[in-house]
């Protein structure tokens, strides 16, 4: 039976996610910080992830996405470091039960930008649920959304 620590856990989720998860690799998305204490997304303008086009905005419902990502980050790390070295096997069938409860997004101004940063923090993690709060800003620093989502982690 393979174990494996934490770190190493996390860098495979994190590759697996940023190699594997179609959706998110048609959104560019890049995760680039990955702990209980931070969770990071990074992705760059394109044109298909216009919502409104006369304007150049980006679509409600990237944000929503890069958002939950990096919310889901924080909660999935949270429960790996909670796990006594598991195997391979057991950390996949835990993570295949991992998903979002219930994602909130406030939109503060029109997501304008040539790159996107989505973190987030733990509010609280626990055995069963996790909740987290997101953030997502533009190269410039300019807060366009926040978020507060809550993870089923157990």
């Amino acid at each position: 039976m393979v174990k494996m620590d934490t770190q190493q856990i996390l860098t495979k989720v994190s590759d697996f996610m940023n190699d594997q998860v179609p959706f998110q690799r048609s959104l560019g998305f890049e995760i680039t910080q990955f702990s209980s204490a931070k969770g990071e997304v990074k992705f760059r303008w394109q044109d298909e992830l216009m919502g409104n086009v006369p304007q150049r905005i980006l679509h409600g419902g990237v944000t929503a996405t890069a958002l939950d990502t990096a919310g889901g980050l924080v909660a999935i790390a949270g429960m790996v470091e909670r796990l006594d070295n598991p195997s391979e096997s057991y950390l996949i069938e835990r993570l295949s039960r991992c998903g979002t409860i219930d994602l909130r997004v406030d939109y503060l101004r029109p997501g304008r930008g040539t790159e996107f940063i989505a973190s987030a923090t733990v509010i609280r993690s626990g055995n069963k649920v996790a909740v987290a709060r997101m953030e997502l800003h533009n190269e410039d620093g300019i807060h366009i959304a926040f978020g507060t989502g809550t993870y089923l982690v157990g």
